[in-house]
């Protein structure tokens, strides 16, 4: 999927919420989303919660756009011409309706509800996403990863992976990265993760053990949920810090409710963010988008797409800097 805000109105604050959380709870961080249209000449709207000013990652989670309900008929679908992406892995996963991959290693592929595609861009790749005459209703996430420094030019890839449903408290767990709930998947990451789709039944809670290790955030799609004692409401995205060995969801809602949690270590290098790359610094971005400009070999050719390739944007007249997670403030010294 691709990103076209160049220059975004990161203007959305986290808010930390206390109301309601149990002593020993730990405290989360409620991140609101924005609206943002979707690349392409028919541009989609989306729902965009990673990054905001307040938070740029949550583990090595950088990038977290949510969209529909969108009845097809009476609206556009989603088409995204061949567009390239440097430096991370993207993270497709539906819920409704049916999506066709192509990328230029040659990939052509259905993202199709519970069934996660998982692209490398690495040192580059160009792919386009189309949904397909069969959709009707489109409506899912699109997750990016941010590649640490020692992999951040790992040659293109693509994993399919289908992960069997875990019953368990009222609550059905599809893990598509990582381990939860006694349940680990298959496909290869560059840094630890965790990436599941919980479907809560009505007003049930559940429990799961989780990496004290791991930072988590959890985006709502449908219903109103408590996340450790903090209310969620649907698009937002709840934010708990390391150190939690155990994170409570309970469903308010007298319906269904359906969330996505994502996860890892805090993802301690520096990133220069911009359209659809992502770098060490501004120079990073030049060459990258010099190389798509250029139709480099870098991104290869998306075959079988019926249109032109995306454009890139225009940089902004200044240097893009590198951003990463504000710092937490440190206890004060003892005499100072």
């Amino acid at each position: 999927m691709s990103n076209v805000e160049a220059e975004p109105a990161e203007l959305k604050c986290g808010a930390l919420v206390d109301e309601g959380r149990a002593a020993g709870a730990p405290r989360v961080e409620v991140l609101s989303a924005r609206e943002v249209p979707l690349g392409g000449p028919r541009a989609m709207r989306v729902r965009r919660t990673l990054p905001q000013r307040s938070r740029t990652l949550i583990g090595a989670w950088c990038f977290a756009d949510h969209y529909g309900p969108t009845d097809v008929p009476t609206a556009d679908g989603m088409d995204v011409p061949p567009h390239p992406h440097t430096g991370l892995q993207t993270v497709s996963w539906l819920f409704s309706g049916e999506v066709e991959h192509r990328d230029s290693l040659g990939t052509v592929a259905l993202i199709r509800p519970g069934e996660m595609n998982l692209m490398t861009g690495g040192y580059g790749i160009a792919h386009s996403e189309v949904s397909t005459p069969r959709t009707t209703v489109l409506h899912g996430v699109q997750l990016w990863v941010a590649l640490p420094e020692e992999h951040r030019n790992a040659d293109r890839d693509f994993q399919h992976h289908v992960p069997e449903p875990v019953r368990t408290d009222g609550a059905e767990i599809r893990v598509f990265l990582g381990s939860l709930a006694g349940t680990v998947s298959p496909v290869r990451t560059f840094t630890p993760l965790v990436g599941a789709e919980i479907t809560l039944e009505p007003r049930a809670t559940l429990t799961l053990a989780v990496d004290t290790a791991f930072e988590h955030g959890l985006l709502v799609d449908s219903g109103d949920v408590r996340l450790t004692g903090t209310v969620l409401r649907p698009a937002e995205l709840g934010h708990v810090p390391c150190g939690a060995d155990a994170l409570t969801v309970e469903n308010e809602s007298d319906s269904p409710a359906r969330v996505i949690l994502l996860g890892g270590p805090p993802f301690e290098e520096e990133i220069v963010m911009w359209w659809n790359f992502i770098g060490r610094s501004h120079q990073d971005i030049v060459k990258a988008r010099d190389d798509w400009e250029a139709s480099s070999d870098r991104f290869g050719a998306v075959e079988g797409y019926p249109g032109r390739r995306l454009p890139a944007p225009a940089l902004p007249n200044a240097v893009i800097t590198p951003r990463r997670n504000p710092s937490r403030r440190r206890p004060p010294v003892k005499g100072t």
